[in-house]
């Protein structure tokens, strides 16, 4: 299959999918639950994703001090409730330290 055709279906798909939570009626968002999930939704996704940053290499589990230390900083700075760049900082610069030293 041709990459650009490939680019172009994931274009629109996207398109549709943002089309699509415009078209959602205004009654079904005031709905508790609903609301609850789409406040929810973007915290569990970058949950996720940094999970995933912190123990895969591609398509292997990979479970080494540096990451794991870096994770844990900054699961206690955002426990901490410090501020975004300096969550993302401490954790870079926890996990670059013990890569030096191990």
């Amino acid at each position: 299959m041709n990459l650009w055709i490939l680019v172009l279906a994931t274009v629109f798909g996207c398109y549709a999918l943002k089309l699509a939570g415009y078209l959602v009626p205004a009654r079904v968002l005031e709905h508790p639950q609903v609301r609850r999930v789409v406040e929810l939704l973007p915290v569990a996704l970058l949950a996720a994703l940094v999970v995933v940053e912190a123990v895969a290499d591609g398509r292997h589990w990979t479970f080494d001090a540096p990451r794991l230390a870096g994770f844990a900083a900054g699961a206690v700075a955002v426990w901490r409730r410090l501020p975004f760049l300096v969550v993302v900082v401490l954790a870079a610069a926890v996990a670059a330290l013990l890569r030096l030293v191990v």
